[in-house]
């Protein structure tokens, strides 16, 4: 069983962006490689409790186990040391990828508060789209009552577009809701 987004992307989404921008050859049109999601937890230094919560909950909401990331260098004045745990990333493709994006377009978007839909202004130059999270608890998976500390995070989507205007026309039919 297939993703409902990839399904969407091969039957209407594909065609709407050949069509669009007048590919020559199908390989051309860009497509959704891969998601990253990444939650930089500097107060794990001190305490060990956030890095266990914060990798359960990253593991709630993206459907696989997060990578913990450590201190490239050790930092002095942040009291950091090479190979302290400072955060969680997760890589999603495939089926994966679709069901998140999916579910963080349609639920967890709208329940941003005040939600007036995500920045044009957020690409890369290159085809890729970058966005901030402030909370954690707009993810329908989150038990409110479990959450000790509220925890940002980033999340990344990676095209294989050439430029941004493509990159936003695909994540657009995908169903992002972009600033009118």
């Amino acid at each position: 069983m297939t993703a409902r987004l990839r399904e969407t992307y091969n039957n209407e989404v594909f065609n709407a962006l050949k069509e669009k921008f007048q590919y020559k050859n199908v390989m051309e049109v860009p497509k959704l490689v891969k998601i990253t999601i990444n939650m930089g937890l500097g107060e794990a230094k001190d305490n060990a409790k956030v890095m266990e919560s914060a990798v359960e909950e990253m593991a709630l909401i993206s459907g696989q186990k997060p990578v913990i990331t450590k201190a490239k260098k050790s930092i002095a004045n942040f009291k950091v040391r090479q190979g302290m745990p400072v955060g969680a990333k997760v890589t999603l493709r495939g089926d994966n990828m679709y069901e998140f994006a999916d579910k963080f377009f349609n639920i967890s978007l709208p329940r941003v508060r005040d939600f007036k839909g995500v920045s044009r202004n957020s690409f890369d130059g290159r085809g890729n789209y970058s966005m901030g999270i402030k909370e954690q608890l707009i993810f329908p998976e989150i038990n409110y009552d479990k959450v000790d500390t509220i925890k940002g995070m980033n999340i990344v989507f990676t095209t294989t577009a050439k430029t941004d205007e493509e990159a936003a026309a695909l994540l657009e039919l995908l169903g992002m809701p972009f600033e009118k």
